[in-house]
């Protein structure tokens, strides 16, 4: 009898371990799930993202097409209407759409500029530049404005740079050629000097960041900086610019007690700059993507994909 009862415990001993091992099991493959889920969805955000590149790309190629196929004597007209207003495209079938935000990349006082110091008769352009980096210096404050400007004037003359090669196609060419490159000397400047205050200047209202820039299209710069140029009340510019029929900017200065005259020789007056930076949104799979390029004098550089908005 007590054999029998040795006999019929075992299988229940036997059931308990088959039971540990069997959660186990179930543990391993849980946690060998959510991993593999994990995964897949990080697969999936990296498919998407590049299905968003090629489409941005196939975006890109046909807006540069489409701004190659205007004649010359009608881009004047053409680009300063983009300019103002932004321009929706849409497929008939709505299953593709942008907004295309464009303006002139000529529109800020161009930061290499500061390079120039030691430049002749355009030493008055380094003028120009070196008053309103100082203006800004004051307005807000700047720690170390000295030393700031030594880490522009190295990345736009000097030999050494701030930009690693393997980081960037910058320093293909000497000065600063894009805003994001400008960023990258700002934050080394923060970090270096312990400076916060840097982040709080709108930059983009007040430079341009292309070598190519050697006049500064009014027409179409911001209030903060036609503020400054030519010491109008802020909010007057501003009114004057929320007009899309708003006249020159030579009548509104003059007309509202500024000097033109005095800014003439850096100013683009009413001559068509062909240097244009466009920003184009779009959706896919309903979701937002970006990106940015420059079009100058018929040709299309520095395009940028910023992903997912």
């Amino acid at each position: 009898m007590d054999k029998i009862k040795y006999i019929n415990s075992k299988p229940k001993k036997q059931q308990g371990f088959a039971l540990m091992i069997t959660l186990s099991v179930l543990s391993v493959i849980i946690a060998l799930t959510m991993v593999l889920l994990s995964y897949f969805e990080e697969v999936q955000e990296d498919a998407q993202n590049t299905k968003a590149l090629i489409q941005a790309d196939i975006y890109y190629t046909d807006i540069v097409s489409l701004f190659n196929s205007l004649p010359d004597k009608y881009k004047k007209d053409f680009f300063p209407i983009l300019y103002k207003i932004p321009l929706p495209l849409t497929t008939e079938d709505n299953e593709f759409s942008l907004v295309l935000h464009c303006n002139s990349l000529s529109r800020g006082v161009n930061i290499n500029w500061l390079g120039r110091e030691n430049s002749g008769q355009e030493k008055v352009l380094w003028l120009m530049a070196q008053e309103l980096l100082e203006e800004l210096a004051q307005k807000y404050d700047i720690e170390d404005i000295g030393r700031l400007q030594e880490m522009l004037r190295q990345e736009m003359v000097g030999k050494a740079h701030f930009i690693q090669k393997e980081q960037s196609r910058l320093l293909q060419k000497k000065g600063i050629i894009s805003y994001n490159q400008f960023k990258d000397i700002v934050s080394r400047y923060q970090f270096e000097v312990d400076d916060a205050t840097i982040n709080n200047i709108p930059w983009q209202k007040y430079f341009s960041f292309s070598p190519q820039v050697e006049k500064v299209d009014g027409e179409y710069s911001s209030p903060e900086l036609i503020s400054y140029l030519f010491a109008i009340e802020l909010s007057a510019v501003q009114e004057w610019a929320s007009y899309v029929d708003r006249g020159d900017l030579e009548s509104f200065v003059n007309g509202n007690g500024g000097n033109y005259k005095k800014r003439e020789s850096i100013l683009a007056g009413k001559v068509f700059l062909d240097t244009t930076e466009c920003l184009v949104d779009y959706a896919l799979s309903k979701e937002q993507y970006r990106f940015k390029f420059e079009y100058i004098q018929g040709e299309a550089k520095h395009f940028e994909f910023y992903g997912k908005q």
